[in-house]
């Protein structure tokens, strides 16, 4: 994700930075207006960056993060970790920290990407209008002001991408099944997905009003979503799964 945020940065001459990665393959992120060091301990002395942004996994955060609390005063702090609280991140960083929270997804390496963004106490209008910057070059941006919103947003939005690859898989698996050519069943499950998904953001309609639209009573598509909707059993794991998803994102902050 934090190679996708730069990517979009670079597009948008939002590049003076300086990347934080101790992989060697992040080496391949240098370029012009962008410098590379393996940790915080290569950062210049001089150093003192308008935004730092905590692009790793939540995991790691209490090993990562209270590295950086000496540049968090003078700084805006935008994390992307799934779970970790700004409370959580205050005690890493300092209680001055000014902490602005965003879920953003996968499809931001495409500039598609959605981000739901919370900001905490202290944060100046200044630093809200450049984490918008930071978040737009990679997509659509929608603020909230109630942080615990974030859990849901992460299982919906943020996880939500595997479930339409899942989608995409499983359709390619039962076209093969039915017959069809590997590469043909592909193509048909990968165009398929995609198309909807690129007719549903340019429609004003909703996506249940679509659905129906393709559903001719007594048809092909009645008949696949008898199956799928039967008890409701589609519908009742996608619940499940959102809250699940939802119960980790919380368990995350601890």
């Amino acid at each position: 994700m934090g190679g996708a945020m730069l990517a979009g940065w670079r597009e948008h001459g939002l590049t003076t930075a300086i990347v934080v990665d101790p992989a060697p393959e992040a080496a391949a992120l240098a370029g012009p207006e962008v410098r590379v060091v393996a940790g915080p301990e290569n950062l210049p002395p001089d150093f003192a960056p308008a935004a730092i942004v905590l692009a790793v996994k939540p995991q790691f955060a209490t090993s990562v993060v209270p590295a950086y609390a000496a540049l968090a005063p003078g700084a805006v702090t935008l994390s992307i970790m799934a779970g970790r609280t700004i409370a959580g991140l205050r005690r890493l960083l300092g209680d001055e920290a000014a902490i602005v929270r965003a879920m953003p997804n996968t499809p931001a390496a495409i500039r598609r990407g959605i981000s739901v963004v919370c900001p905490g106490p202290g944060v100046t209008a200044m630093q809200l209008a450049l984490c918008d910057t930071l978040l737009v070059a990679v997509g659509s941006v929608a603020w909230v002001e109630d942080e615990a919103l974030l859990d849901a947003v992460t299982a919906v939005s943020g996880s939500g991408p595997a479930y339409v690859f899942l989608l995409a898989e499983l359709l390619e698996a039962a076209a093969r099944a039915e017959g069809l050519p590997p590469d043909l069943a592909r193509l048909l499950a990968r165009s398929t997905v995609a198309g909807s998904g690129a007719l549903l953001d340019a429609s004003d309609e909703d996506a249940e009003t679509l659905r129906r639209a393709v559903t001719s009573p007594n048809g092909t598509t009645e008949a696949a979503l008898a199956v799928l909707m039967a008890s409701a059993a589609w519908p009742a794991l996608l619940r499940q799964a959102v809250a699940a998803a939802t119960a980790r994102s919380r368990e995350l902050a601890s």
